[in-house]
């Protein structure tokens, strides 16, 4: 549901309610003095398409319902053992 902008007359301030397009009311009671507040006109919240967060967000939208299939774990090095790490905090990690 939209987010819709609200001020009240006494000048508490302007604060947001969130309703159904369909029934937007033209005012709301004011959560500071409890008089009527009305709509006001402001400016869609539009995201930014092209940002990393979004980004991120769509990908992480995107794996709960198309999530990688993994076939097996990965490839081993040449020498036969696994990439080790050299982080030092990996050392405190419990071993199997």
């Amino acid at each position: 549901m939209p987010l819709y902008e609200f001020r009240c007359a006494a000048d508490c301030g302007p604060f947001e309610r969130s309703f159904p397009m369909a029934d937007v009311p033209r005012s709301v009671p004011c959560p500071g003095c409890e008089d009527d507040a009305a709509r006001l006109v402001s400016s869609p919240r539009l995201g930014h398409g092209s940002s990393p967060v979004m980004k991120l967000l769509d990908a992480t939208k995107r794996s709960a319902h198309e999530p990688a299939v993994v076939a097996g774990p990965p490839p081993r090095a040449a020498t036969g053992r696994s990439a080790v790490t050299n982080n030092p905090l990996h050392r405190r990690l419990p071993r199997p």
